[in-house]
């Protein structure tokens, strides 16, 4: 009787993990001043954007979780530095930093007089930072502050920093455009800045992965 040869079926796929996977985040600090921030330890990757713009959200998405930054209907509702511990599943530990959103007008004079020095001083002392992400809204595109600030990164008195901070621009809220507007938004919003400019939606996800990659590329 000759050998019967078992043929056995061929094992399913396993579903591959999703890509940039946070494995633990947790909020550690927060300050009115860079010096008040926990000392400098993990590579940081800093986020600005105008009141509303969607950051917490935004950091949210990133950190995959669904409150860990405070989300508010209200305009300037983070009013200081917010530091986040975060550790990816490949084992990258890093901090991101919720900077505090500007351009709100009902935010007393006395705090929006305290709002640029806070920003200023953590940008120009804080020796782990790697990246600046500079949010703006994609229906609004670059507005006067957010031009401020893109010219700061780029000063005389911002470039004394052992490495310079380059901003990297993302359009949020993203999904709130059609879909046939948003690749002609995007590139005429990239032109306008003279940085290439990610889309993003926190509610859809469109650009984490992007947004991510650009990100860890700066580290």
């Amino acid at each position: 009787m000759g050998e019967s040869s078992v043929q056995t079926a061929p094992s399913a796929e396993k579903p591959r993990a999703p890509l940039n996977r946070v494995i633990d985040a947790e909020f550690v600090a927060g300050a009115t001043k860079a010096t008040g921030l926990p000392a400098p330890a993990l590579a940081e990757l800093a986020f600005a954007g105008r009141s509303n713009v969607g950051k917490s959200s935004l950091l949210n998405a990133m950190m995959q979780r669904k409150s860990l930054a405070r989300t508010s209907g209200t305009p300037g509702c983070t009013r200081q530095i917010n530091v986040f511990s975060i550790k990816m599943d490949d084992g990258l530990a890093l901090q991101l930093i919720d900077l505090p959103g500007y351009g709100y007008a009902k935010v007393s004079k006395k705090e929006k007089s305290e709002w640029g020095p806070m920003l200023e001083g953590y940008l120009l002392e804080r020796p782990t930072l790697r990246a600046l992400v500079l949010l703006v809204d994609v229906r609004r595109g670059l507005e006067d502050d957010d031009r401020q600030l893109v010219d700061f990164l780029s000063s005389p008195q911002s470039t004394t920093r052992n490495k310079p901070v380059e901003p990297i621009l993302v359009a949020t809220k993203l999904d709130k455009l059609p879909l046939s507007q948003r690749k002609t938004t995007l590139a005429a919003l990239q032109k306008a800045a003279g940085v290439r400019t990610i889309g993003f939606s926190s509610v859809t996800g469109d650009g984490r992965d992007e947004l991510w990659s650009r990100l860890r590329a700066s580290l």
